[in-house]
């Protein structure tokens, strides 16, 4: 299976030269890591910064530097730092390409929960409600069972939504999966050493599989 670090090299892969990618909260972080120095893309944090880099070295922290995850991050040459209200201009006038999130719960037909378990305080749904209604492209980096065992890939979310028919793909610990556009998660890849017999137990909503399924190479 892939580990947080396999999850993030993965999707980055799809990423493109001269895109604007927002990263969300969690395993998304790690992406910036794994961004060939050779291609142009501009990592945007709804915090208010264009141009963050990767994580940086310890010791080489700056506190005044953070994503929207209050980690400590790097700037590149060139990045740019504003408001918030501008950083979400950016985002719902759709000038990011792709945004990737991480998730509690996906169903089958491309809704998201990945912002509150009831029960547990939260401060709100943040930014990842105006990124979900606006971005056109949404992959998710996510861990497919929970500490129980139990599916996240479900017919239906159980959790509350932060938004619907949104995830495009999603990368988890087992594969790579596309939520197609009349519902279900399409098998694209399977993790090293994962069988496609595993996939099924552990995915609750309607699975496609056609053909052979290569193996994920990161």
């Amino acid at each position: 299976m892939l580990d947080k670090n396999g999850i993030a090299k993965r999707i980055a892969k799809e990423i493109k030269d001269g895109y604007y990618v927002n990263l969300g909260i969690g395993i998304p972080t790690l992406v910036a890591n794994y961004i060939p120095e050779t291609m142009d893309v501009v990592l945007q944090s709804e915090n208010g910064l264009l141009g963050m880099g990767p994580f940086p070295f310890e010791g080489e922290e700056d506190p005044d530097v953070i994503n929207a995850g209050k980690q400590t991050i790097t700037m590149l040459p060139g990045s740019s730092i504003f408001d918030s209200a501008m950083s979400f201009g950016m985002i719902r006038a759709r000038k990011v390409n792709l945004t990737i999130l991480g998730a509690m719960e996906v169903s089958e037909n491309g809704d998201i929960a990945n912002w509150k378990i009831p029960g547990k305080m939260v401060k709100g749904m943040g930014g990842a409600m105006d990124l979900v209604a606006s971005a056109e492209n949404i992959i998710v980096a996510m861990q497919q069972v929970n500490k129980a065992g139990e599916s996240k890939l479900l017919p239906k979310c159980t959790l509350p939504l932060t938004g619907v028919h949104c995830v495009k793909k999603i990368v988890t610990e087992l594969g790579v999966f596309d939520v197609l556009p009349q519902g279900g998660f399409k098998l694209l890849e399977r993790a090293p050493g994962v069988t496609v017999e595993e996939i099924i137990k552990a995915t609750a909503g309607e699975l496609i599989i056609e053909g052979e399924v290569p193996e994920i190479v990161v």
